[in-house]
């Protein structure tokens, strides 16, 4: 990456097109969830060498449980499998947090990431976000009743309530809003994805699916968003 690129401190990314990819190739729906979480390793580690702050990975959403079983199994046993053996991140530094609901996952999955999430909790370098159970208008809910107990606590009052008190009670609380939200795959929509972080983000849309989502693809979205003129609403 040419040195004169801005990188970006935070991005997100809609992991899409699995199934279709699975599809093209007359595999089974999850071979294309078992490439993708190869692609979104590679990814993890371009996004921590080109410096970014934190990335964002939306890899299960609150609706994703409508999806057949046999397909939610095998994505339960790919995290699973993924976070005893594939969590390979001492060397690169990364400071992980799963965003979301963790209370629907079983026992075993979520003592796994608890156990990420203490041990990596120190770290320095890159915020490795995976939206897991997420939903954006959840997040805003649950935000939105912290602030309530604290309200009907006496610890605050309904006039200290503002947009960075909102903020810190997001799962991103203290990192950057994502400057840009990025989704493969050719679709376009935001999918109740950071939907409170992404105000001001910009939005890129590629024509590829996630597990042929190649460091050469992500280095397009950061030049895109470099040919972008961001005002947050001024002139």
């Amino acid at each position: 990456m040419d040195s004169n690129i801005r990188i970006p401190k935070h991005i997100g990314i809609i992991m899409d097109g699995n199934g279709r990819w699975a599809k093209k190739r007359f595999l089974p729906r999850n071979a294309g969830h078992k490439k993708g979480a190869e692609v979104f390793q590679d990814i993890t580690r371009y996004c921590n060498e080109l410096g970014l702050e934190s990335v964002t990975f939306y890899a299960f959403s609150t609706e994703n449980w409508k999806r057949p079983e046999e397909e939610v199994n095998g994505i339960m046993s790919l995290l699973k499998e993924y976070l005893i053996k594939a969590f390979d991140y001492e060397k690169e530094n990364n400071r992980v947090l799963f965003l979301g609901d963790k209370s629907a996952f079983s026992g075993e999955l979520l003592d796994l990431m608890n156990d990420i999430e203490t041990k990596t909790a120190d770290r320095d370098g890159m915020t490795l976000n995976i939206a897991l159970n997420y939903g954006g208008r959840d997040e805003i809910v649950n935000a939105t009743k912290e602030i309530a107990k604290n309200v009907r606590s006496g610890k605050i009052r309904i006039e200290d309530i503002n947009e960075k008190m909102l903020s810190d009670n997001m799962y991103t609380k203290g990192q950057p809003d994502p400057d840009f939200i990025l989704r493969p795959s050719g679709e376009k929509r935001l999918s109740n994805f950071l939907l409170w972080q992404s105000a001001y983000a910009e939005f890129i849309y590629m024509d590829v699916l996630w597990p042929d989502f190649t460091r050469k693809d992500l280095d397009e979205a950061i030049l895109e968003f470099n040919r972008r003129n961001r005002r947050f609403g001024g002139v």
